[in-house]
């Protein structure tokens, strides 16, 4: 990695660690009269606003033709909001190229897995195998920089926006073939590696030399899954190595800015924590209502959570992006009101936007943005609104945001999120290597670990998500839903450290190869836990399987794994297919789960395993969720109905009460 993007912002610098929760907006000064600019700024500083971002997808406004650039409206753009007290963040302008450099150059389009270019009129309308592009990205970035990287205002930077929105990351043009050869010969060295790593003696797919390797796409049946794999591993860098230019040119022409990316909620086309490696903070934008909508839960529980979303589901991708962002974390885009782009776009309940902005302080996000200022009246979000109506009137969320910013002057200072007793572990290549061989239609891995997440918020659990790379100490349990592919590093620091362990099935059950482990499942697994995997399978989802753990009879479904050990049998299948065998084994340190949980079962395991780590935790709370930060408890309600807070006689509310409303927030310090 170079030195430009090793010599990060110190994490104590006031933009990054603020005393206390920062406000923001998303701002388009492109699209509205210049006469608007003064009095917007005005009303987002007497709004409470600290900071706004402009400029991701301006570059057809500020180079109207190839190689002529007209500055004069980010000029004043900036000038006007900076002077009225606001801070701002300048996105580079790469993910939407204008028309003028697609014409004339139509190798920078992707090609879609359908085998048609994804052609100009909207955004993410590139390809990041262009070689092209990635020249054009670092000349406008440049530009930029050179332009800005010392304005006193300008006080950070987001580059691109949104890797991945869309489905971009994965393209299929002769630019992103040429470049996956040359990756594959990069990574292999020789074409007979390639074939013992890919099994290729399988099927007759030997290759002679790396031109000969496709992309895997329009095959008969579905290609080797080394091949997959390591097309999503290809993709995932050539984004890192995109991202990474920017932020090299902007370390170097704007020393002192920190830098950022807005990811997206459960993305896992590409690798979140190798990126944040070369970010100050990760950003991420937050969607509840789609989310919710999109998302894992039955119809019936959609129904009740329609106007609140999922309670778990923000919460966990605050926790993801704070260990990418190695404890640094912003919110880039918070929705406002109802959106555009989901199946369906229902409103939320008054009081969520103050509740999320609330939700995402208690998981450690220092500063929170609004996504949009004004709703637009025209182009393809007009349905998405924002803090102002089209004709500038306030809407819901305006009101929440004031809401929230005097409410904040009730909080003490300088209170961050501590290091939980509890680590989720999660791996984008062991996310590659299930979606690649998922041996289910119904396996869905980031909709299991988001029910293991959901099960240990449910009784009041603060839980951090960490990587295989990350630091164990002072955790007491570490959980593993889905860890396909271990590392060594990460099981010599499991050994090194005094955590239980949990994991779940299909853990240890690939190499990096996407092969069956010498030895069978969980492979370097067995130097934890003494068990041999010796048959999978999966089952359709009406059926289900029975279980005993302890005195109590549960449903397991969808998964299920044979196994012989040596350990002690916690749990047993008691249906009547190969009743007896083990459904949970373990020993002083670590339990290997061999099935998919029902809820029950599941909140069950959980609590088990909380006692067994010695962590306190409280009853299921159903809707209300509890998160703390420093010496403050926020507690939050996603349901229908009003409910009483575990509130200690001992604690001081700050704000709320201690029966909760729907959509309501308390929060109190520890006295």
């Amino acid at each position: 990695m170079s030195s430009t993007v090793q010599s990060r912002v110190d994490a104590t610098s006031t933009d990054l660690t603020p005393a206390m929760l920062e406000l923001g907006v998303c701002y388009y000064p492109e699209q509205w009269p210049r006469e608007k600019w003064p009095e917007d700024a005005a009303r987002m500083v007497e709004l409470g606003l600290d900071w706004v971002r402009i400029g991701e997808f301006s570059w057809s406004a500020v180079e109207p033709e190839p190689g002529q650039f007209d500055w004069s409206f980010m000029d004043e753009a900036i000038d006007v909001l900076g002077k009225a007290g606001l801070k701002v963040i300048l996105g580079t302008p790469t993910a939407a190229p204008p028309k003028w450099l697609i014409d004339r150059h139509p190798d920078i389009l992707a090609v879609g897995p359908d085998g048609h270019v994804r052609r100009f009129g909207a955004r993410r309308h590139y390809c990041f195998s262009s070689r092209t592009y990635f020249r054009e990205a670092a000349r406008i970035t440049r530009a930029f920089v050179e332009r800005y990287g010392h304005h006193p205002f300008v006080r950070a930077w987001q580059t691109d926006n949104e890797y991945g929105d869309h489905d971009t990351i994965y393209s299929y043009s002769a630019e992103a073939e040429r470049a996956f050869r040359l990756w594959l010969e990069n990574r292999y060295g020789t074409i007979d590696a390639l074939n013992e790593a890919w099994g290729t003696r399988f099927w007759s797919m030997r290759y002679r030399h790396f031109d000969e390797v496709d992309l895997p796409l329009h095959v008969v049946e579905e290609p080797s899954p080394t091949h997959l794999v390591d097309f999503v591993r290809f993709s995932s860098d050539q984004v890192v190595q995109f991202n990474r230019q920017q932020v090299e040119i902007i370390r170097a022409g704007s020393p002192g800015r920190p830098v950022t990316h807005n990811f997206m909620s459960h993305n896992i086309d590409f690798d979140h924590f190798k990126l944040s490696e070369d970010l100050d903070v990760a950003s991420w934008d937050v969607y509840p209502m789609g989310g919710l909508i999109n998302g894992r839960l039955p119809d019936e529980e959609k129904a009740r959570l329609l106007r609140t979303g999922d309670p778990d589901q923000v919460a966990f991708n605050h926790d993801l992006y704070r260990a990418a962002g190695r404890g640094r974390v912003w919110v880039m885009e918070q929705q406002p009101g109802p959106v555009n782009w989901a199946a369906h776009n229902q409103a939320p309940a008054d009081g969520m936007v103050r509740l999320w902005t609330w939700l995402a302080y208690a998981h450690g996000v220092d500063m929170v943005a609004y996504f949009r200022w004004r709703q637009a009246p025209f182009a393809q979000e007009q349905f998405h609104a924002g803090l102002l109506l089209p004709d500038s009137t306030p809407d819901q969320a305006f009101h929440e945001t004031a809401t929230v910013a005097a409410e904040r002057e009730r909080l003490p200072k300088n209170r961050q999120r501590e290091r939980a007793k509890v680590a989720l572990v999660m791996d984008y290549e062991s996310r590659w290597a299930s979606r690649a061989l998922p041996q289910g239609r119904t396996y869905q891995a980031s909709a299991i670990c988001l029910d293991w997440y959901a099960a240990l918020s449910r009784h009041g659990v603060d839980i951090d998500i960490v990587s295989q790379e990350s630091d164990l100490e002072g955790y007491a349990l570490v959980i593993c839903p889905d860890l396909l592919i271990p590392n060594t590093g990460f099981i010599e620091r499991l050994k090194a450290s005094q955590a239980k362990v949990l994991f779940g099935p299909r853990s240890g059950s690939k190499t990096p190869d996407m092969h069956i482990p010498d030895g069978l499942p969980p492979g370097p697994l067995r130097d934890l836990i003494d068990i041999r995997v010796t048959r999978v399978e999966s089952l359709p989802s009406p059926e289900s399987e029975t279980v005993l753990h302890g005195n109590r009879s549960f449903a397991a479904g969808t998964w299920r794994e044979t196994i012989e050990t040596g350990e002690s049998v916690l749990a047993t299948f008691t249906g009547a297919y190969r009743p007896g065998s083990p459904a949970l084994v373990g020993n002083a340190g670590v339990r290997y789960l061999t099935a998919l949980p029902s809820r029950e079962w599941l909140d069950a395991l959980m609590r088990d395993c909380l006692d067994w780590a010695g962590i306190s935790w409280l009853p299921d709370l159903g809707d209300i969720r509890l998160a703390r930060r420093g010496d403050l408890t926020f507690a939050f309600n996603f349901g229908t109905e009003a409910k009483e807070l575990p509130i200690p006689a001992n604690a001081g509310i700050l704000v709320g009460e201690s029966y909760l409303e729907p959509a309501g927030v308390t929060i109190w310090r520890h006295i």
